[in-house]
């Protein structure tokens, strides 16, 4: 028996997704460019707290930003299932899995941020703690959630490579882009193990090849919705 019941089609989880994709991409580029990057200053633990203490609202907006790419990534992965659901249910769901699980590791780095405002406003801290002792730990907080999301974009490569590869299965995702998602999976991937293994040893591929899941939100915002009929609408069986 076929239930037909009120649910969105893939049509309308294209452009979900394609939104999801761009509201994060905007809310971290101004926690990142314009928050994190001009209040913390790497390896200098007592400028970086002051400019927190100076500017404290603006950390906790950059905080907000974060939040709300979290939230983000939670609706894409939801979306993207149900985009690609026909192609490949059980890889599908994989991906969602991969995108939440993610979305848990940024939401636990998250709270090295909360910690800190807590350090930095807390004045049963600032009386138990020397400023200097205080400022060091502020960093290292501030360094444990950039570690511990780097951990998250290991995941979050896998996340790209399983959706480059139902993207090159699918009859409606140009391939080029499930290529692009895939060489973009492998940046992360070389990248962030690499960050782990070998500390001092930085590389950025994914900034040269990570433009694949840019790329496949502007097809999601102007060619998602625009999918053949019989992929647009979704059935359950029961």
């Amino acid at each position: 028996m076929v239930n037909r019941t009120a649910q969105i089609s893939q049509r309308q989880a294209a452009i979900i997704a394609g939104l999801g994709l761009l509201i994060m991409t905007i809310f971290y580029v101004i926690a990142d460019v314009f928050v994190f990057q001009n209040l913390i200053v790497p390896g200098d633990a007592t400028t970086t707290a002051n400019n927190i203490l100076d500017s404290e609202m603006l950390f906790r907006i950059g905080i907000c930003c974060i939040l709300i790419v979290l939230i983000c990534d939670i609706v894409v992965a939801w979306a993207l299932y149900i985009f690609l659901i026909k192609v490949n249910k059980s890889l599908s769901l994989l991906i969602a899995w991969l995108r939440l699980m993610y979305a848990a590791m940024l939401g636990i780095a998250m709270l090295n941020f909360v910690v800190v405002l807590i350090l930095l406003t807390g004045a049963d801290y600032t009386a138990v703690f020397k400023t200097e002792q205080l400022h060091a730990q502020v960093l290292l907080f501030l360094n444990a959630f950039y570690d511990v999301w780097a951990l998250g974009l290991i995941v979050f490569g896998f996340h790209l490579l399983a959706l480059g590869y139902l993207a090159i299965q699918s009859n409606y995702i140009p391939k080029f882009l499930g290529i692009l998602l895939m060489a973009a999976g492998l940046g992360y991937l070389v990248d962030y193990f690499s960050k782990i293994l070998f500390p001092n040893f930085n590389l950025a591929i994914s900034m040269v090849v990570g433009w694949g899941e840019f790329l496949f939100m502007f097809w999601l915002l102007t060619r998602g919705g625009k999918i053949p009929s019989e992929y647009s609408e979704i059935e359950t069986k029961e």
